[in-house]
């Protein structure tokens, strides 16, 4: 639904809701602010990388200490982000390879003709 059509000619808001798949019940809702042409099917697609975008975030929280930081200046916190993104970033990729060993050990050959 769109709000506030009297902002800018360029720009769009709208609020968009969200039904969980697995908890119908449970609706989200939040604002998007886009480009006017914007279509509704490019406006589903990035509001639906926004969730992925803060699961990763949230993990990255509870398993590399992401929110774990008492710093008072920029240059501490920035450090802390970083080395917390990047550990996050190589524990996705080694367990993607573990995944991928364990799947390669648990195919059954496949039959040569």
């Amino acid at each position: 639904m769109e709000v506030r059509p009297w902002h800018r000619e360029d720009r769009r808001h709208w609020v968009i809701a969200r039904r969980s798949v697995s908890r119908p019940q449970e609706i989200s809702y939040y604002i998007a602010y886009c480009p006017a042409e914007t279509t509704l099917d490019e406006l589903i697609h990035v509001a639906s990388s926004r969730w992925a975008v803060e699961e990763c975030f949230q993990t990255a929280k509870q398993e590399c200490g992401l929110d774990d930081y008492q710093v008072r200046r920029y240059p501490g916190w920035h450090r802390h982000i970083t080395l917390a993104m990047a550990a996050h970033a190589c524990l996705t990729v080694l367990r993607a390879r573990a995944l991928d060993t364990e799947k390669a050990e648990t195919d059954p050959p496949s039959s040569s003709p």
